[in-house]
């Protein structure tokens, strides 16, 4: 921006406005910081820079808004307060009287939000103390902005401020920047800096390589930026410069520490090293430590100390029956290790900083019923010999010999469909087997429970994998194979389009039937390309308006895909790949996300929400998460919420609630979520993730004794209600009679999910089976309100009233949850219904067809009439005892 247009931009303060006590708001000036120090008289100012007078009265243009002439050459020494109404403040990073000042220039200052300027302040305090650090905001918070404005001022891109004091930086020559990122935004940070700052700018990828680094060792690039790949290709040249800073964005990347890329980045010469992620851990807590010591070298101690120090408690404390002193034990190491990051990492989430500005979102968990083929074939996968042979791999083998099968005669699967195509030229098997099934067993399950069509020959992959392919198909479809069109794979159109056989498609109709009406705009993930390309020719089908995103989508044509669906009103649908979607995709005109298939990251699902609910979004989003009940789809998401939740306690130090026993990485607490048993366990006839997430996340405060046992009397009937009203499957599992199995029969898929109004569907039409939020699950509160969480669980023991425990020495040292059992919520309904004066199926019918106010009017009054009937009995129970004793 020219000069005078800097000089043009500043308002000035009038006297007539001085003492108007409700003065105009003003919006920030984009002038340089010089220009707005020229109307400041600071006593003891550093420097003394001339000052421009200041026009009394302002004419007004055609728009009613006032317009400046050029400032006049005269100076003159005025004295001047600064107030909220006045000249922006300037955003000073360097400390109160470091020489030389630094400052970000005052055109990208008044562009930045307040939490942008604290990450700014946060990078340079890195870069003063000569060590790296971690900006780990969540995605749309702008960390590329942020970094920008860091390094402009670092730079000293204030260019007015320079010529009123050249001296400053005579002395002071500071190397180049590398930044290393993902291929698909390097565009994207060269438009920024284009955008905000006045920077040389060159890319290292390409063709291009040699004539970039000859003009880098010229001295004539500032920032240069290269992709991953780049970068390991040609570490050695790139880690032979002396670089004053190291960029590396979306540093998770950075995970693990036998990985090319990692091995590569530790050899760059310089201790400033910054990375920016909005998931700083993904999958294990170790990840963090090669994080942070990748930035910051021995920040955390050694691998080993790290480990038995801060992983090993933090993993044995979230276990469900930990001892009390475990628990004690990890609180302790997560506020240390909280503590030590906070040093090196600066975390914030969107409800801490841009909440107030945005309308919120649901994250809604929603475990749609597989079709009654989908279960048939999927049961079938389940018998096959490879899934039985890793199933059976810890029993002791058949020959009487004293090893497990997977070590002695059942090492291999010669009739197995997959394992015969994987050893078609090994016979005698590979050092890893059986072990080399387990990545293909899980992909052919999980391709059953998102769609049938997945798991049939793919015409593009060789012809050996089509022919493999084709025989499982063969195997598995069995005498249902005229149903679904043959083995071959579908290319009827409406065959492919059709529904009826997939369980999530029909929630999927239902749902963009409803909001589509209602005018919202929706954005459907999938991680498949094969499943991304039905549900094209299902939107077809039902005649949406769409646009779809994936890898075979060119990099320069994606922006225009973005810009136009944002735009226009008739798209509805955009169809994107969860993989290849690109990062910084910016889709807010969409408020309703649909993620067809969980990934076993949690990160993943996580982003692809942002792409909807960030910065500039002015409706409530809606985030529907798809999953198929009774698959392995179940345990994903129990693994999601598994890492999301060690990710909370290490990261954030938030408290979090104990549903699972299993312990990642330990051979000894598998517990119901680790080992090749459970990934291939048959869930169809359990309410796997419902019993975990309803039941045991009731009641979480810990009892001091081994075992309590509830007084049913004293049962919340809320809690009742939501158990077994709001999943009447849970009666047929539990209550074995004709009444309740015809009840199941008449409500299976019926559950009763949190919606605004708009949202309202007949839910016994989506074949959902039950459903929850995952914020109620996982702790997404601010990590400030849980600084109290010791409050909050002494608060909680005192609310639960237990009768009197039962000690025994079954199980020493553990502690079982303190919940009502199934046979006691089971009797509670019962008596419910016995109050409404029904059987268990009329009241379970009448349940279906009530409404929110009657439902909650009904619990009002069983509860007066229950606590009114209990203090009488209580009494006469004394009285009896009493007499007794006389």
């Amino acid at each position: 921006m020219a000069d005078n247009e800097f000089k043009e931009t500043l308002r000035p303060c009038s006297s007539s406005a001085i003492s108007d006590p409700n003065p105009p708001l003003r919006k920030p000036p984009k002038s340089s910081i010089s220009q707005q120090l020229l109307r400041l008289d600071p006593p003891d100012s550093l420097y003394q820079l001339p000052r421009q007078p200041i026009r009394e009265s302002p004419a007004e243009d055609k728009h009613g808004e006032p317009t400046f002439a050029p400032l006049r050459p005269q100076r003159e020494s005025r004295s001047f307060s600064l107030d909220p109404r006045g000249p922006y403040e300037p955003l000073v990073v360097s400390s109160p009287g470091e020489f030389p000042l630094v400052q970000v220039p005052a055109s990208i200052n008044c562009r930045l939000l307040e939490h942008q300027r604290e990450g700014v302040r946060f990078l340079y305090s890195l870069y003063k103390n000569d060590h790296g650090g971690v900006l780990g905001d969540d995605m749309g918070l702008g960390k590329t902005i942020q970094t920008i404005a860091f390094l402009a001022a670092v730079f000293g891109k204030d260019a007015e401020l320079v010529e009123h004091l050249d001296n400053l930086n005579d002395n002071v020559k500071k190397g180049p920047v590398l930044i290393v990122c993902p291929a698909s935004v390097i565009h994207n940070w060269e438009n920024e800096f284009s955008e905000w700052a006045d920077f040389d700018v060159a890319v290292y990828h390409g063709p291009n390589c040699e004539m970039i680094l000859e003009k880098l060792q010229a001295h004539c690039i500032e920032i240069l930026i290269t992709s991953f790949d780049t970068f390991r290709i040609h570490d050695r040249i790139l880690s032979e410069i002396n670089w004053e800073i190291v960029v590396v964005d979306e540093a998770h990347r950075l995970k693990n520490e036998k990985s090319r890329l990692y091995k590569a980045c530790l050899g760059i010469k310089t201790k400033k090293r910054l990375g920016l992620t909005g998931t700083i851990m993904q999958n294990k807590i170790l990840e963090l430590f090669n994080l942070f010591d990748w930035v910051s070298p021995g920040s955390l101690g050694t691998r080993e100390h790290f480990r038995d120090f801060y992983e090993e408690p933090l993993k044995h404390g979230q276990r469900l029956n930990a001892p009390d002193r475990f628990v004690q034990v990890a609180d302790k190491r997560k506020q240390h290790l909280v503590s030590v990051l906070r040093k090196y990492l600066l975390r914030r989430t969107k409800e801490e900083t841009i909440g107030h500005l945005m309308l919120g979102k649901e994250d809604n968990v929603v475990f749609c019923a597989m079709s009654e083929l989908q279960k048939r074939v999927y049961k079938r996968m389940l018998e096959q010999p490879d899934i039985q042979c890793l199933i059976n791999k810890d029993l002791p083998c058949s020959c009487g010999s004293p090893l497990t099968q997977a070590e002695c005669c059942h090492r291999i699967v010669p009739n197995g469909a997959i394992w015969s195509y994987l050893h078609k030229d090994n016979p005698e098997g590979c050092d890893s087997c059986p072990f080399c099934l387990v990545l293909p067993c899980l992909i052919k399950l999980q391709q059953i429970s998102n769609h049938l069509e997945l798991i049939k020959p793919n015409p593009k992959d060789e012809i050996d994998k089509q022919k493999k392919d084709a025989e499982l198909t063969t195997i598995v479809f069995d005498a249902d194979i005229d149903l679904v069109g043959g083995s071959a794979q579908n290319e009827n159109f409406m065959g492919l389009s059709d529904v009826e056989h997939c369980g999530k498609m029909r929630a999927l109709e239902k749902l963009l039937l409803t909001w589509t009406s209602n005018g919202d705009k929706i954005l459907l993930f999938s991680y498949s390309v094969r499943m991304l390309n039905i549900l094209e020719k299902f939107l077809i089908r039902k005649g949406y308006c769409f646009s779809r995103l994936d890898g075979s989508t060119p990099t320069s044509f994606r922006q225009s895909l973005v810009d136009d669906f944002n735009r226009s009103p008739s798209k509805q649908v955009f169809l994107i790949s969860t993989r290849a979607g690109g990062l910084g995709l910016n889709l807010v005109s969409a408020n309703r996300v649909i993620i067809f298939d969980p990934n076993w990251n949690p990160a993943q699902d996580l982003q692809a929400q942002d792409r909807s609910f960030r910065y500039g979004q002015k409706r409530h989003v809606v985030v529907f998460r798809l999953l198929s009940a009774g698959s392995l789809e179940e345990l994903v998401y129990s693994r999601q919420v598994y890492k999301q939740q060690l990710s909370n306690i290490a990261v954030s130090g938030k408290m979090e609630k104990r549903y699972f026993e299993g312990v990642q990485d330990c051979k000894e607490f598998k517990g119901e979520l680790f080992g090749i048993c459970n990934l291939f366990r048959d869930l169809s006839d359990k309410l796997f993730t419902s019993e975990i997430i309803e039941l045991h996340g009731k009641q979480q405060p810990e009892c001091e004794h081994a075992h309590c046992t509830v007084d049913s009397s004293n049962i919340e009937v809320d809690s009742t209600i939501q158990c077994l009203l709001i999943n009447p499957k849970f009666i047929d599992h539990h209550s074995h009679n004709k009444e309740t199995e015809e009840v199941h029969e008449k409500t299976a898929g019926f559950c009763v999910l949190p919606m605004d109004s708009e949202n309202k569907v007949k839910l016994t039409d989506l074949g959902i089976v039950y459903a929850h939020r995952n914020e109620e699950v996982v702790n997404m509160r601010p990590a400030e309100q849980c600084k109290n969480a010791e409050e909050i669980k002494n608060r909680d023991n005192t609310t639960l009233i237990f009768s009197k425990t039962m000690v025994t020495n079954d199980t020493v040292g553990a502690y079982k949850r303190k919940m009502p059992t199934k046979e006691q919520k089971l009797r509670e309904y019962k008596r419910i219904a016995q109050y409404m004066g029904m059987e268990a199926l009329q009241f379970s019918r009448w349940i279906l067809s009530a409404t929110p106010l009657e439902l909650d009017q009904m619990l009002q009054n069983y509860k007066k009439k229950k606590n009114s009937a209990q203090k009488p009995n209580l009494n006469f129970e004394h009285d009896h005892q009493h007499a007794g004793v006389t």
